[in-house]
């Protein structure tokens, strides 16, 4: 998956007279661990890897002369300034860039010289043609030097990718962790590798997609390179969550699981290299996009859309019948049936395209599926996607765009001898899809619904997430039911010290009245809280790209265990378009909302929004719940905002979260 572009940090003249010469074969051997280089040693590496699987690799443990990496270990600690930053695919900290070492000025490069000694000793000449040899791809450029040095601290992960942009051709890792004590494989941060999977569709066309469960782990050492080719659908991997301590104490035993490394890729040969071939750069990207494209893989991709298209024949302004409340009153709290309250909801939906309700379920359905989702979570899952399928939910795939398990609309795609009926197939199939439901949606969006698309959600802990995707086309209604029954969850909208608030009770066994109005307008007045969209403060300091500030940037763990769904502006100006959270990065997320539940949201969804689900931290107090319905609209006129949002979309600009609204109008009944 690209994510990435390429820093082509040592192209050009400028950056040419920068580069130091390559150090000679003596001086590079002296830098590895004694007899690494022997024939043996290089015949059992090579073997190694022509029988690993899922697809070819190498580990080797032990690699760099011990003295000269603890003194690399030091000089990192003491002088590397490392930056928080957070995408859909992970979260780290992260230095610049150190092919730019060359560029510091004396006194810092005189505090870095067994950095600068290992950076030249990994892209010199004689284990370029090492790596070369055991892998047989082909030479290595030893002018294009792609490296940093990555920190995952606890909490910190990187989702499922293959690597795969522009020239690369080899990726590696080094381990920096604390190399006086021993990782253990129960802290994770592992790095897990996924089989592929061939899939033949029904013009015998076949398409490659990674399986839903890594295949291979490979847990952190210090001293240890891992290596494998970077092959387009085929080199699936990711790094497993680093996993919090139970106690600060232990944290202070274990040394702080740090998982410190020196990540980086060997790319093909460039322009003046030996092994360089004209065009092979674009070749290799063609290639590259074509082998992701063949056989049609998204054809593969679950869960798939399950429009179903609906005629609505009701007028627009027709009130709501003695039906259609006898049917709602049973799921959805009273108070959001009554005529000014929805009329309130319209007013604020109409001016911000999004809105969440807190407390949307009725006191007797919501406790009744609090139950019966807290007696799933009772019995937890099994690890296997295929023993997990054989009970009747589905797992979302392929890992490098989502994972989590589900029920559509239906029993689609379910055997349906297995999928009892439970309070969430009742809302997925009588509920949200109904005329009378789609009756409310269509007072609070002012247009006809024509269409339906309805999943249910259950995010495991410590292993589920949505990565970014954006939305071309018309806009849509999208809304998510949550009924997350584990509390714990960090929600940007509130303080820490603060409780969500909550709609005063109004009796649920009569129907709403005209009486109950004006207690209903003060109940919801009181669910206004603050912007859920910051998710966290920045830092003042920025690092330059040639590393001037040398000092160590210090952060406490937040505690976030993620599960927010989050909607955010594609920005033109990232590398990557779905960072949220750096420490130079300004926030463009327009709506977030934390795990919760019986809390409804809506979302007029634009194109060209991104919306994704944060990866759910094994440190959550359970899995994360919920339905997400798309709903199709008819034509509707999105207003550009008063600041001229170049997307043309209603976007959050104040620092309120919309968890209900508040109405400053008199009554207006006559209008």
């Amino acid at each position: 998956m690209k994510r990435k572009a390429d820093q082509e940090t040592n192209e050009g003249p400028a950056a040419k007279r920068k580069l130091k010469p390559s150090i000679s074969p003596e001086q590079a051997k002296e830098r590895f661990h004694e007899g690494l280089f022997d024939k043996e040693v290089l015949e059992s590496y090579t073997e190694q890897y022509a029988k690993s699987s899922p697809y070819k690799h190498c580990v080797i443990n032990g690699l760099v002369n011990d003295q000269l990496l603890r003194n690399v270990k030091s000089e990192v600690d003491a002088n590397i300034v490392f930056t928080r930053k957070e995408t859909d695919i992970y979260r780290i900290h992260q230095s610049g860039d150190l092919a730019n070492l060359d560029g510091l000025d004396d006194e810092s490069l005189s505090k870095l010289p067994s950095l600068l000694k290992l950076r030249d000793a990994l892209y010199s000449q004689s284990f370029r043609d090492y790596v070369s040899s055991i892998t047989g791809c082909g030479p290595l450029s030893g002018r294009k030097r792609d490296l940093a040095i990555n920190t995952y601290k606890p909490g910190g992960y990187l989702i499922c990718h293959d690597d795969v942009i522009g020239t690369r051709k080899v990726s590696y890792i080094l381990y920096l962790v604390d190399p006086d004590i021993p990782w253990k494989a129960e802290w994770g941060g592992a790095l897990r590798l996924f089989p592929v999977r061939e899939l033949q569709g029904k013009d015998r066309a076949i398409a490659r997609a990674p399986g839903a469960d890594h295949a291979k782990t490979i847990p952190p050492a210090w001293n240890q390179l891992s290596f494998f080719e970077v092959q387009p659908n085929e080199s699936f991997h990711d790094v497993e969550e680093v996993y919090r301590a139970a106690s600060k104490e232990q944290l202070e035993k274990d040394g702080g699981r740090v998982r410190m490394a020196i990540s980086g890729w060997f790319h093909i040969p460039h322009i003046g290299e030996d092994g360089y071939v004209e065009g092979a750069a674009d070749a290799l990207e063609k290639n590259s996009g074509l082998a992701q494209l063949q056989g049609n893989p998204e054809q593969y991709d679950m869960p798939q859309d399950n429009v179903v298209e609906v005629k609505e024949s009701e007028d627009d302004d027709e009130e709501f019948t003695e039906r259609d409340l006898d049917f709602l009153v049973k799921y959805i709290t009273p108070q959001y049936l009554v005529p000014e309250t929805v009329d309130g909801i319209q007013e604020r939906f109409g001016q911000d395209s999004c809105i969440a309700l807190p407390d949307f379920l009725h006191p007797h359905f919501a406790q009744r599926l609090r139950d019966y989702v807290t007696k799933q979570e009772a019995a937890p899952l099994p690890d296997s996607s295929e023993e997990i399928e054989k009970g009747g939910w589905k797992v979302a795939k392929p890992p490098h765009k989502h994972r989590y398990v589900y029920l559509q609309t239906g029993g689609v795609g379910q055997n349906e001898a297995v999928v009892e009926k439970s309070p969430i197939t009742e809302l997925m199939d009588d509920v949200l899809p109904s005329p009378q439901f789609r009756k409310w949606l269509r007072k609070i969006t002012e247009t006809a619904i024509l269409s339906y698309d309805i999943v249910a959600r259950r995010f495991r802990r410590g292993m589920d997430y949505t990565l970014a995707t954006g939305h071309e086309g018309k806009p849509r209604l999208e809304i998510n039911l949550g009924f997350t029954p584990t509390s714990g969850w960090k929600d940007d909208g509130l303080d820490d010290e603060d409780e969500e608030p909550e709609i005063e009770e109004i009796e649920v066994d009569e129907k709403p009245e005209a009486e109950t109005k004006e207690k209903t307008r003060e109940a919801v007045d009181q669910t206004t809280t603050k912007n859920g969209g910051s998710n966290g403060e920045s830092k003042d300091g920025k690092e330059d790209d040639q590393h001037q500030d040398l000092n160590v940037e210090e952060e406490v763990d937040d505690g976030d265990v993620g599960g927010h769904e989050i909607y955010m502006a594609i920005d033109d100006d990232e590398e990557d378009a779905a960072v949220y959270k750096s420490a130079d990065n300004e926030d463009s997320v327009l709506f977030s909302q934390a795990a919760a539940f019986g809390r409804l949201t809506l979302v007029l969804r634009d194109s060209g929004i991104l919306r994704f689900v944060k990866y759910v931290s094994r440190s959550a107090q359970g899995d994360r719940w919920d339905i997400a319905a798309t709903y199709g609209l008819d034509d509707i006129d999105i207003e550009p905002d008063d600041e001229g949002d170049d997307t043309g979309n209603r976007v959050v600009e104040s620092e309120e979260e919309f968890q209900g609204f508040s109405s400053d109008n008199e009554d207006e009944e006559s209008e």
